[in-house]
C-alpha cells in the first residue's frame, strides 16, 4: 500500500511536468506565429510603397455589384498639384503634421458626437487598401496597428498619391484620373482649382453628391475647399507632399 502511495506521489510531479512543458510549446508556437504575422504584415505594408495597390476590398465589392467600375492609376506626378491640395484641405488639413492620427480632430469629433468623424487621410488608405468598410471594433484595432506602421514606411507623398488615387468620386468611379474624366472630360493633370474643390467636395458622400452638377451645399463646400488649398499651401501644410 504505501509503495502505491509512493508510485503515485511520483506520478503526480511527471504529469505537471508534462503539462508545464506543453503549455510552453503551445506559448512559444504563439509568440512564434505573431512575430511571422508582423514580419508579413510589415512586408505588405513596404510593398506597396514601391508597387501601386490593385485595389482594396470595398472596389472589388463594388466591381462584383456593378459589374465594373471605372479605375486608372496615375502617378502623383501626372495630377495637378492643387488637386493633392484641395483633398488634404477637405479631408485632412493637418496631414503633414501627424503620425496618422489627429489626436485634436479626435477630441472635437468626440465633443461633437457620433455624426462627426475624425480619420485621417492615412486612416482612409489604411481601410482602403488593407482592411474593409465598417465599423466593427475589429476593424478598428487592425486600423490602429495598420496606421502607423503606414506612416513608418511609406512618405506622405506616397501616402497621398495612393488615396487620390483609390478614393470613390461617384458610384464605381475610383481615382482621381476616372474623376477628373467623369465629371470634366479631362486628364487629373489639367483640373482647375474650381475642378479640384468639386472633387474634393465629394469625397465624404461620393454617392449622393456630384462634382459636374454640384448642389449649392456642394458649391459652397468647392468654394472653402479652394481658400483652404491656398491657405495650407501659404502656411506650410502642404510642405510634405507639394513637390
Amino acid at each position: 500500500m504505501a509503495k502505491a502511495r509512493k508510485s503515485r506521489a511520483r506520478a503526480r510531479p511527471g504529469l505537471l511536468d508534462r503539462f508545464a512543458h506543453a503549455i510552453r510549446r503551445l506559448l512559444r508556437w504563439v509568440v512564434l506565429g505573431l512575430i511571422a504575422a508582423m514580419i508579413l504584415v510589415v512586408a505588405w505594408v513596404g510593398l506597396y510603397r514601391f508597387v501601386d495597390p490593385p485595389g482594396g476590398a470595398y472596389m472589388w465589392q463594388e466591381s462584383r455589384r456593378l459589374g465594373g467600375i471605372r479605375h486608372e492609376w496615375v502617378p502623383m506626378a501626372q495630377i495637378a498639384p492643387v488637386m493633392a491640395r484641395s483633398a488634404v484641405a477637405a479631408e485632412d488639413a493637418n496631414f503633414c503634421r501627424h503620425w496618422g492620427f489627429d489626436v485634436g480632430a479626435i477630441r472635437a469629433a468626440l465633443d461633437a458626437g457620433a455624426g462627426r468623424g475624425a480619420s485621417t487621410i492615412s486612416q482612409q488608405v489604411v481601410k482602403n487598401v488593407f482592411l474593409w468598410h465598417g465599423r466593427s471594433w475589429a476593424r478598428k484595432a487592425l486600423e490602429a496597428v495598420l496606421t502607423p506602421v503606414m506612416e513608418t514606411l511609406w512618405s506622405k507623398r506616397r501616402i497621398l498619391e495612393v488615396y487620390l488615387n483609390i478614393a470613390e468620386f461617384s458610384t464605381g468611379v475610383f481615382g482621381v484620373e476616372a474623376a477628373a474624366q467623369h465629371h470634366f472630360s479631362r486628364a487629373a493633370n489639367d483640373l482647375t482649382p474650381r475642378q479640384a474643390g468639386l472633387l474634393a467636395a465629394v469625397l465624404p458622400a461620393p454617392q449622393s453628391r456630384n462634382a459636374a452638377r454640384p448642389s449649392d451645399f456642394v458649391s459652397r463646400r468647392a468654394n472653402a475647399i479652394v481658400d483652404g488649398a491656398a491657405t495650407i499651401q501659404r502656411d506650410g501644410r502642404a510642405a510634405c507632399f507639394d513637390g
